[in-house]
Order: structure tokens, then sequence, then C-alpha cells
């Protein structure tokens, strides 16, 4: 008898998970399939799970097509089952294609196609509907937020768009997207929520017109250009009834929650400056070098640094100066902000061009936290006091690259949930466009002028 095993999180049981199971089951004579604790899965990165465990069984079972149902509970489990049960082959979806190769060397490892057009489920009581992602964009973000996304109970990324439908297409085809369009309207017809990826200059016009169709969104750093714009999406976003998200990762991520809590719990005393630094040196063919008027360091990492700022400080400063060097395209190599509040001072630091100590360092009137390069990502920070020997570490956990929080967070919003409305709100995100504003404005008066205070060029 030739047995075959599977495992899975089951959640929101639909028609992929069926397909995958009924054609696990003709691999073999007697199918096993492990489920998933919620402990597990939150250990192994799956965030937003709905459904218990007890319902996830019920599900599989009522399939009949599982001979016998086993749960996982920890690591090196699937190694233990498959010799323990005497399993001939192992397989999961092709999303996973290589991931469970080490299995090879203690049974035939074997990689199912997905199926394609997953709506919500068929055999689950109703709950939440499988929401439908389609991704604006086919740049180097785009397979990142693929990769998480799987890691997200709930969501369905089924199609990318492209003005350049055959670019659309071959992203299509590489990371096996079920639909590719180079027509936006048609694209939104089919999708209930967009990630937007493409270019600064586009994220206000795509997203209009995603929210004036009822579709909800979650748009990459910076949301538009403009206080006004921002406002207006935001404004348009609660009028039409969806969720509208800027895609700021770090401010979903456990770990800079935590910090910000500890900053402000009174630990460090009371916070009187934030100084956060974000810098890469950048090839000289990436659009943020090229493109001369929406390339540059701030803005491509200056949400970065803005958001433990507004976050601790406030979003009412009552002063802000602007320092670049600048390249001779006109693009900002470096870039840093002095921001003036009523009892406190801060500093945002970007570069392109320039690298510098990429670290956060909140100081207070008892202490302060440093959190080193990259501190956007949140894996560790310390508590630091007068007393140098008296120095308490943080190490939160971190997975992925960070994206499938936010991705998380934005279909609990979906459904409904509100309890992550804290990580980034919408006052805090039209501050940062205000912030952009001005400095778009600084930025084109000071092009061209060599050798000034203000700006010196390359």
């Amino acid at each position: 008898m030739k047995k075959v095993i599977t495992y899975g999180t089951f959640d929101l049981f639909h028609e992929g998970h069926y397909n995958l199971l009924k054609r696990a089951k003709t691999l073999g004579d007697y199918l096993i399939v492990g489920v998933t604790t919620e402990y597990y899965d939150l250990q192994r990165g799956k965030l937003n799970v709905v459904d218990s465990i007890l319902e996830r069984i019920e599900n599989v079972k009522r399939t009949g097509l599982a001979d016998e149902i086993i749960v996982e509970d920890h690591e090196g489990q699937k190694q233990e089952d498959i010799q323990k049960l005497g399993v001939d082959i192992f397989t999961v979806g092709s999303d996973w294609v290589g991931i469970f190769d080490y299995l090879k060397e203690l049974c035939q490892v074997v990689y199912l196609e997905r199926t394609p057009e997953i709506s919500s489920s068929i055999l689950r009581a109703s709950k939440y509907p499988i929401v439908q992602v389609g991704v604006v964009g086919s740049g180097r973000i785009a397979p990142r937020f693929l990769a998480e996304a799987k890691f997200v109970s709930g969501v369905n990324v089924r199609a990318v768009y492209n003005p350049h439908e055959m670019s659309a297409e071959r992203f299509g085809k590489t990371y096996e997207v079920e639909a590719y369009y180079g027509d936006f309207k048609t694209f939104l017809e089919d999708m209930d929520a967009i990630y937007i990826a493409s270019p600064h200059q586009t994220h206000y016009e795509y997203a209009k017109m995603a929210i004036e169709q009822g579709r909800h969104v979650l748009c990459e750093k910076p949301l538009t250009f403009t206080v006004r714009e921002a406002q207006e999406l935001y404004a348009l976003a609660k009028d039409r009834g969806v969720v509208l998200m800027e895609g700021i990762k770090t401010a979903y991520c456990p770990g800079f929650i935590q910090m910000m809590n500890v900053a402000r719990s009174g630990m460090i005393g009371e916070v009187r400056d934030v100084e956060a630094c974000f810098s890469r040196i950048t090839a000289a063919q990436m659009r943020e070098m090229q493109d001369e008027k929406f390339g540059g360091a701030f803005l491509e990492f200056g949400s970065y640094t803005l958001l433990p700022i507004f976050k601790l400080l406030g979003c009412q400063y009552k002063s802000v100066e602007f320092d670049s060097i600048l390249a001779r395209n006109g693009i900002d190599l470096y870039t840093k902000i002095h921001f003036r509040y009523k009892d406190g001072l801060a500093m945002s630091k970007t570069g392109i061009g320039v690298k510098s100590e990429g670290q956060l360092v909140i100081a207070g009137t008892k202490g302060y936290i440093l959190a080193e390069s990259p501190w956007w990502l949140t894996k560790s920070f310390a508590v630091r006091y007068e007393d140098p020997t008296k120095i308490e570490h943080y190490s939160p956990k971190f997975l992925g690259d960070g994206l499938r929080y936010e991705i998380a967070d934005f279909v609990s919003k979906i459904n409904g949930g509100n309890r992550m409305a804290y990580c980034l709100t919408n006052e805090e995100s039209i501050a940062m466009a205000g912030v952009v504003e001005r400095f778009m404005k600084e930025r084109g008066k000071v092009r061209g002028m060599v050798g000034t205070r203000n700006a010196k060029e390359y």
C-alpha cells in the first residue's frame, strides 16, 4: 500500500484545499493529512488564522478524502511522521517548490500545481470570504509581496496589473499568478482589493480609481505627494466603506510596536529627541537614482524615518528644515530633516549615495533606546541608562521580511477588525504626506544651487 502525506493549516477551507487533497489522494492508496495547531502556525509565521483546529480538522474530515488525520505541532515533525508512519510520498502545493526538498532522502516529494480561481469556501461554515487581491506593478517588491502573502490566512493573490501587458504576463508566468492584465479597469473588476507597488507618482491615481470602484487598497509609501490628496483618499475610502492603508511595513511589525510601547511606558522618562537613519548605497542604474522628479533618498526611505518621530513626538511640529546633497540630475543623495517640537527635537536622515550608521535613537529624560541597523525590521533593541552597566535587551520575534504583518492587518481590517488601527493612523499618514509635499517644494527651489548651505551638487 502506497502512503501519501500532506500538511496544512486548512483555514477558511476552500476549493484550493479540496483540490489539493483530491490530487494528493490520487498519488497513492492511503492519504494522511496533517493539520497544524494554532501555536505551531504562529511559530512558523502563519498569521491571521480564523478557524479553530477542531473546525479545520472537521472540514478536512468532511471531504471524505483523508484516510487518517494527524495534528502537527512542532518543527521536525514531518521527518518523524514520514519515518514512523512508513510514508512513500510527501506532497504540498507548488507555491512551496524547493522548500521541502530536504525530505527527499526519506521519501518521494511531489509539488502539486496550485488551483486557479480560488474563491471563498465550499465546506466551511460561512465566516469571511477569501480576499482576492491583485498586485499593481511587477517590479522588485511585487515578488516579496507574493512570497509573504502565502503566510497570511484568508487572502489569495490572484492577479497582476502592469500597463505594459507583456511585463504583467512575464511576471504572471514566472510567479504562477493566475491572471495578468494591461487594462486597469478590467483588472479591478475581478478584485476585492489591490496592493499598489508601482512607481511613486502613480499611487494617488491608482488608489483613487480603485476606491471609487469599491476596492480595498494597500498602497506602498508614499501614499501621495500632498496633504490634500491624502485627505481626499482617506475621506473617499470612508465614504465608500473600504479600507485604505499606507504600506509602511515597519509600523505593523511586533518588534517596532513593542519598542514604541516601551518608549511611551516611562522607562526612559519623557521622550525629548528621536533620531532615525536609513541609508543604502544604491546602484547608479536603479530607479531611485535615475528618476529626476520622483527618485532620491527621502522619497525612497523617508516614510520609515518619519514613522517613529510622529509616533513618539506627534504630528504637530513647530518647524521643519531640510538639508540635502543633490546629484547632478537633481535627486537627493542624502537628506537631513530637522524637526522642532514644543518640548522636543527630531532628525530624519536618509541616503542612497551616502552611507551612515542606520540606527534609531530615542532619547528620554531617564535613559534612551538604541535600535541598531536595520532598526526598521526591529529584530532587537536595547534600553540604556546613566549607569552604563544597566542595559535591558529586547529580541522580539520577526518573521520573513515583515510584509506579512502588514498584509495580515490589511485582511483583518477588511474583515471588520480594527484592533491594529493604531499601527499607522490616518493622521500620521497625512502628516507624512505633508512633509513630502514640503520636501518636494524645497528640492525644487535648491536644484542647481551649487555650493549653498542647503544643497551641494555632485
